[in-house]
């Protein structure tokens, strides 16, 4: 099993109706997939998408890379045999469901439960499988602290700016893309903001959802530049050439990442016997401390899941 809590820069969504595409998405560069059999599959092939996803997990080829499919709607006449069928057939070579259009943490409970027996109907270490939790309207966004906490198996809180976007009745028919007329911020601040404070809060990865316009590149990056400030950790990916530049943007700049690992070696070295033991100190020209030191973790930790090089590490003054 891949650790769900690993870097998820990129998440490539794999229709679970198309076994050629399926095949494809095995030789991409995206640190989680998912396949789906939601919104990608139409309702006569859900079936056979089924079967498709089930063959594919256990055929294997997916690297350390986070093994998801996303189910369908909790409300929907699908959503339990896609639970059953998927994972009595594939739990082992699974690691995270994603449930789409949550509105209610009784709907994690739900998935949490089903699993639960599945896992012992198995054989497996009760908790293998996590959750993804898909916020998609207004209501899932009120409710969405109550949803981050409804499960010890949930790994991520996901946006769906698409649904999002028909609930709350924006006008705008581009997905991600600021509404016309909206020219005075970002219209999804709020959104990601409340999704990204749930998810901290209670240990989980905070996830942007997908940018439609697949050949605009420039406004990929300008659209995942704004999560990625924010502090979420991925997004979603539709097609091969959007991998690259979400992995990128998503990834710290090389001098921030050297920056961030020699704050963490000097104020080792400033903190202990031999540096003094002292509680602040000065890097350059920049006074560094505890404050310093936990700001620096975020940057490394996603420094190192980019694979990163150091180039200039820090070495502790000659006496």
């Amino acid at each position: 099993m891949a650790d769900p809590q690993r870097s998820r820069r990129s998440c490539l969504a794999v229709p679970g109706s198309s076994p050629k595409m399926i095949d494809k998405a095995r030789g991409l560069g995206s640190d989680q997939f998912f396949l789906d059999l939601e919104d990608a599959v139409a309702p006569l092939a859900k079936a056979q998408a089924r079967e498709n996803v089930v063959a594919a997990l256990n055929e294997g080829g997916w690297g350390d890379r986070i093994r998801t499919v996303r189910i369908n709607d909790p409300e929907s006449q699908w959503a339990y045999r896609d639970v059953v069928d998927v994972v009595e057939g594939a739990g082992r070579s699974l690691d995270t469901v994603m449930l789409p259009k949550v509105t209610g943490p009784e709907q994690v409970s739900w998935l949490d439960l089903t699993i639960t027996q599945i896992e012992r109907a198995l054989g497996l270490a009760v908790g293998t499988i996590g959750i993804e939790a898909q916020i998609e309207d207004a209501k899932g966004l009120t409710s969405v602290d109550s949803i981050a906490a409804a499960s010890g198996r949930l790994r991520a809180l996901v946006f769906g700016p698409a649904d999002f976007m028909a609930s709350i009745n924006m006008p705008s028919l581009v997905v991600g893309e600021q509404p016309p007329g909206y020219d005075v911020g970002d219209a999804y601040h709020h959104v990601l903001m409340r999704l990204l404070t749930a998810a901290r809060a209670n240990g989980l990865q905070a996830i942007d959802g997908p940018y439609l316009q697949i050949k605009d590149l420039e406004g990929l990056r300008r659209v995942a530049g704004r999560s990625a400030a924010l502090g979420l950790d991925g997004k979603w990916v539709l097609h091969p050439g959007q991998v690259e530049p979400v992995n990128e943007v998503f990834s710290p700049r090389q001098r921030d990442y050297e920056r961030a690992e020699n704050i963490l070696d000097a104020y080792a070295w400033y903190t202990s016997e031999a540096g003094g033991r002292r509680g602040a100190a000065m890097l350059g020209d920049e006074m560094i401390d505890e404050a310093s030191r936990k700001m620096a973790l975020v940057v490394a930790a996603k420094g190192r899941a980019a694979g990163l090089p150091r180039e200039d590490p820090w070495q502790p003054p000659e006496n």
